[in-house]
């Protein structure tokens, strides 16, 4: 059921997947690869193979098209729910000390999907 309250979010989502590869941020070499369900300057959905409390701070790494390396970000979960009986969560993720650069490159990303699938309709 889609939630049919007044929107919260500060920041226009993009639903939209792409390849993320995180790890808990004090971790180090134990990355798991995953996709995006949307994403925003602000935050993003993960799918991920586990439950995170919040407050877990994550290191991830997300690709992006027209970049050659991947992007690297700071998120702290927000919230992590069961889809799949112990296999699949959506996790729901607040980006943390994001510096300008990557924020511009997300906000074109996000407005140039988003007005690609406006000239779609």
């Amino acid at each position: 059921m889609a939630y049919a309250g007044a929107e919260k979010r500060k920041h226009t989502r993009l639903s939209k997947t792409f390849v993320v590869s995180y790890r808990v941020y004090e971790e180090v070499d134990n990355y798991d690869l995953t996709q995006t369900k949307n994403v925003s300057v602000g935050g993003m959905l993960l799918t991920t193979n586990r439950k995170f409390n919040p407050g877990t701070i994550l290191s991830v790494d997300i690709r992006l098209p027209y970049l050659l390396e991947p992007l690297n970000l700071k998120a702290r979960v927000i919230d992590s729910k069961q889809i799949v009986k112990n296999l699949i969560y959506d996790t729901h993720l607040e980006l943390i000390d994001i510096d300008e650069d990557n924020k511009e490159i997300i906000n074109k990303t996000v407005v140039f999907h988003l007005k690609k699938k406006e000239e779609e309709k």
